[in-house]
């Protein structure tokens, strides 16, 4: 069972890297960082190979990665990022004692036909199953790729929302602290879903990311952009 923890934790978020992580070591709170989170779309429709060589230039700063694939990554990568322990997708890690954190990447269909894309009910019966495993924990953190529908973080340009409807219910029922998500690389932006903190960073090659923090046990995520 979890136990309490007071220390003061940071990690760095970030997503939609697609085979351009040079901006990554930019970033000034690196050097503070407990770890990295990956939202996913590591590369542009590459497999192992070429995640290989995204996941050497996060990992080169000496910081715990964790990471999923987007729909742009191939399935053979989750499998890969599986065996390196690195994996998020469909899996619950702590973060503290005091905190979890669980994923779902990919990303539901559409109109590209990108490689990694599967239907709401998938998405739907991931969440459930980790979620069972994550709120034992009294603070949660769900990175999901595909962002909530109907929020600031799914809007495309011309107004049209594309998130997933089964992570807006998921955020509605289970109300997890903050949801970390990407995809819709125009829709940098911070939002709620009820008491859920909603943080879409875009595109690494665009500068942006978030600093999540956990300071005497408040867990907080706060976007921020390179100049």
């Amino acid at each position: 069972m979890p136990s309490a923890d007071t220390r003061d934790y940071l990690w760095i978020a970030v997503g939609d890297i697609h085979d351009e992580p040079a901006r990554f070591a930019q970033i000034p709170e690196l050097s503070q960082a407990d770890g990295v989170i990956v939202t996913g779309d590591l590369t542009i429709t590459g497999g192992v190979k070429q995640a290989e060589l995204v996941m050497e230039a996060l990992r080169a700063h000496d910081i715990p990665v964790l990471a999923q694939i987007g729909n742009m990554d191939r399935p053979e990568v989750d499998a890969w990022l599986s065996e390196k322990g690195w994996n998020l997708h469909t899996f619950t890690r702590e973060l503290t004692p005091e905190i979890a954190v669980f994923g779902v990447g990919a990303s539901t269909f559409t109109p590209f036909g990108t490689p990694s894309e599967y239907p709401e009910s998938a998405f739907a019966a991931w969440l459930e199953a980790a979620w069972q495993r994550a709120r034992i924990y009294p603070h949660t953190v769900l990175v999901s790729h595909n962002p909530p529908k109907d929020t600031a973080c799914d809007v495309i340009p011309g107004g049209a929302h594309v998130g997933s409807m089964a992570v807006r219910e998921f955020l509605e029922d289970a109300q997890p602290d903050i949801c970390l998500c990407g995809h819709i690389h125009e829709a940098r932006a911070v939002d709620r879903v009820g008491r859920t903190v909603v943080v879409n960073p875009g595109a690494l090659a665009a500068g942006g990311y978030v600093v999540l923090r956990s300071n005497s046990g408040q867990l907080s995520a706060e976007l921020r952009v390179l100049e």
